[in-house]
């Protein structure tokens, strides 16, 4: 017989096109409709790795993505919001949550995917509220995930004749290192795990590969899933580094345990299909679902062993961007509102920090126009913002609570300072912004210009830092000192727009060029005039 390999190949091709679409387009969906509660339910329930297991079982079925679960989790862990202990737990909550989409495709409505595709369009049409639209997306990705499902199928279902695949199916199911090993390939070089999944229950479905054949390359699955996030984080952080050793370790370890048992498990998962009448692709779907949870069940206890492992394996320290308060303490606000507006007085302190070191990068970034001084600076500006959040609500808080009149004006002065120093954070990511336009649109700036540039940076940082410090010591001395650069900040801005203008005259500086110029003075200005807020709220104090 011969075989029309263009149309097998399109129809496969197509159909895989079509389901990696529809996962991310149905993962979007149910993401929007949880908003931005992803990461804040990441952040507050992890606090054991059994609450971690859970949570990452749920944000990996709400996005539909184990990698996208892990990069999340890595995010939170860099910015000190979670232990690697609870990090890992997570990892194995991801591993559980991803066979999701494989009970999915068990339940075989592919008779229906038109109708729910009909359906999932409707409501993105002819709805324009946006609760209802991220519905019929979430709707519409379903239906095509099973349309992409069914020409996969349908480009495969000839092979059952072709004597060469018959014949690698065989091998592969004489040999389960064989398995693992394409498993981990097909899922590496697609880059869903899902999908490798999805075209399993079709080859199993179509009876082109026997369960003890197909039960290895599931496994191999699991591991390639993990090489992603091992490519992700080269060059990355020692955290992400960690996070994704450790998820390589838990599905390799995994792997191992069941090629052990592999002929007991194939057993099993017989009787199950026997006694529950599975369909072949369910039978995959149980097989995927038990592994994961039994790898999880064995693993979960060694998490504290797998933290140092991994830890022992990638040594080194980040210099962690801490985001989540370390002081303020609810038990204060009631038992001693002074001891509260102390402790909220260092984590304006450590603000204050940050706005310092986002100020320094900017420069580096300036002047180096190296990619990691920019990431450095959006982390710190990002810390500075969840801080500001935390501590306005705290001292909010403790405003509702009886205060000396020395108590109300630190009270007051603290939140003016916050709110100075967020705004030195918002300051500073507008100068990265106006340096990346700087690069992507090929604007020079001239060299004197990039002196003066130097010039106002030195001394603007040097403001801040004298504001900070005169915030932390309550020094009078060094809150008029700051004053007074600021008014050398205010005069080298004038000075310099006037040397701009001049330059521009003799067709040194192009137009681009000097708006970048001016927009980073100005920023630069106002810089100064938050750091003399905090000064003269010291001196008024005083």
């Amino acid at each position: 017989m011969s075989l029309n390999w263009q149309e097998m190949l399109f129809q496969f091709f197509g159909g895989l096109g079509l389901f990696l679409f529809s996962i991310k387009y149905m993962g979007d969906g149910l993401q929007k409709s949880a908003g931005d509660r992803l990461r804040d339910i990441l952040d507050r329930y992890t606090t054991n790795p059994m609450m971690g297991v859970l949570v990452g079982i749920l944000v990996t079925v709400l996005i539909q993505s184990s990698s996208g679960t892990t990069v999340i989790t890595v995010g939170l862990v860099s910015a000190g919001f979670m232990t690697l202990r609870q990090a890992i737990g997570v990892i194995m909550g991801a591993n559980i949550g991803t066979t999701f989409t494989a009970f999915i495709i068990g339940f075989d409505i592919g008779q229906f995917a038109y109708l729910v595709l009909a359906i999932g369009a409707f409501l993105l049409f002819f709805f324009k509220k946006n609760s209802i639209q991220n519905i019929g997306q979430i709707i519409f990705g379903l239906g095509g995930l099973f349309v992409g499902l069914e020409l996969m199928s349908n480009g495969m279902k000839p092979l059952q004749e072709l004597p060469t695949f018959i014949d690698m199916a065989l091998r592969i199911s004489e040999n389960s290192i064989l398995g693992v090993i394409l498993g981990a390939l097909v899922t590496l070089i697609i880059q869903s795990s899902s999908a490798t999944i999805g075209i399993l229950q079709g080859l199993y479905g179509e009876g082109l590969m026997p369960l003890h054949g197909a039960l290895p390359i599931l496994f191999g699955d699991n591991i390639g899933t993990t090489l992603t996030a091992v490519l992700a984080s080269i060059g990355a952080s020692v955290a992400a580094r960690r996070v994704a050793a450790m998820h390589v370790l838990f599905n390799v370890i995994g792997t191992i345990i069941f090629l052990l048992i592999l002929p007991q498990f194939t057993l099993y998962i017989e009787w199950l299909a026997g006694v529950a009448g599975l369909e072949p692709k369910m039978q995959i779907a149980f097989a995927h679902g038990s592994f994961n949870v039994v790898n999880t069940m064995i693993q979960l206890p060694l998490i504290g062993v797998w933290a140092y492992v991994v830890t022992k394996l990638i040594p080194g320290e980040d210099s962690v961007i801490e985001y989540k308060p370390r002081s303020l303490d609810l038990h204060f606000i009631e038992a001693s509102p002074a001891i509260a507006i102390g402790q909220a007085k260092e984590e304006v302190l450590r603000m204050g920090k940050y706005s310092i070191r986002g100020l320094e990068e900017t420069f580096e970034y300036l002047k180096t126009n190296d990619k990691k001084n920019a990431k450095n600076v959006l982390q710190y500006e990002e810390a500075i913002n969840s801080l500001d959040q935390k501590i306005t609500d705290y001292l909010v808080k403790v405003s509702a609570q009886p205060l000396s009149d020395t108590d109300s004006t630190r009270h007051h002065i603290l939140l003016e300072n916050v709110r100075d120093i967020e705004r030195i954070g918002d300051h500073f990511e507008n100068i990265v912004e106006l340096i990346d336009y700087k690069t992507v649109n090929g604007v020079q700036l001239s060299e004197p210009a990039i002196n003066d540039l130097s010039e106002m940076f030195t001394l603007t940082i040097e403001t801040v830092q004298k504001a900070i410090l005169a915030l932390d010591t309550t020094n009078h001395g060094l809150a008029i000192d700051v004053t007074k650069k600021e008014e050398l900040i205010d005069q080298m801005e004038r000075t310099f727009r006037k040397k701009h203008i001049h330059r521009l005259n003799l067709g040194q500086c192009s137009a681009h060029s000097g708006i970048v110029f001016t927009d980073i003075v100005s920023n630069l200005e106002r810089i100064g005039d938050h750091a003399v807020n905090i000064a003269e709220a010291i001196l008024q104090k005083h």
